[in-house]
């Protein structure tokens, strides 16, 4: 850690509150789900993320902890139809989940389709906002060309994202820092930027906090803020 690391007062709250500790394993049994829970209260990260089906869990086992339940929908891929994350999202909030991360329709961004994008994302946001929570969109960046990320980030804005990320983890590439700064440039202030996908060490999260995330989704949580190896890969 570098002397002028904005964390170095605080070795490990500071940076913790930036992290959702991730588990999206389809193997990911209700023991590691709990387990998850648990190492996020213990190191006061912002939000644990799940798949669908283990919200109720995480937000039982997170109750009083001050550690929010965030999921996915139309995870990994983003083909789902528009009414099918809608179904998801709106089931998802029932459930109790704090923050929503959704899958863009990655065709229509590779298709330059505006509209498209924003109908899509618009719908599940309408959704997720009717229950209080947050709504990130995932736009993948290791699929799309700068010109696609900037119109995907725009058309996230329109449509009322609270937030854009930048991958799944699932789909051959992850966060840099240099797509951190154009989607920061991208959005402005006002939205968050989330970086998630091969962020495994402090080092790389204070990479990419530098170039502008306010969020880091990794399933290396502990060893970034204790300063040990992280081996996951997203």
């Amino acid at each position: 850690m570098s002397s002028n690391s904005p964390f170095a007062a605080d070795p490990a709250g500071g940076l913790a509150a930036y992290i959702d500790h991730t588990l999206l394993a389809p193997e990911a049994s209700r023991a590691d789900i709990l387990r998850l829970c648990a190492e996020a209260a213990e190191h006061h990260f912002k939000s644990v993320c799940v798949n669908p089906v283990w919200v109720e869990t995480a937000k039982k086992a997170l109750l009083g902890t001050g550690v929010l339940t965030c999921t996915v929908v139309g995870f990994p891929l983003g083909t789902h139809n528009t009414d099918v994350k809608v179904f998801e999202a709106r089931g998802a909030t029932m459930d109790g989940a704090d923050e929503v991360d959704m899958v863009i329709n990655i065709a229509s961004a590779r298709a330059l389709d505006r509209e498209a994008l924003v109908s899509d994302i618009s719908a599940v946001a309408e959704v997720v906002h009717g229950e209080d929570s947050i709504l990130k969109v995932i736009i993948e960046t290791s699929l799309l060309s700068d010109d696609e990320k900037v119109l995907a980030c725009q058309a996230a804005v329109e449509a009322g994202a609270d937030f854009v990320k930048t991958s799944t983890g699932f789909n051959g590439g992850g966060a840099t820092a240099q797509d951190v700064a154009l989607m920061r440039q991208t959005v402005g202030p006002d939205i968050g930027v989330k970086a998630s996908g091969g962020v495994r060490t402090r080092e790389k999260a204070e990479e990419m906090i530098a170039a502008g995330a306010t969020r880091i989704g990794t399933s290396s949580g502990i060893a970034i803020v204790t300063g040990g190896a992280g081996t996951s890969s997203y």
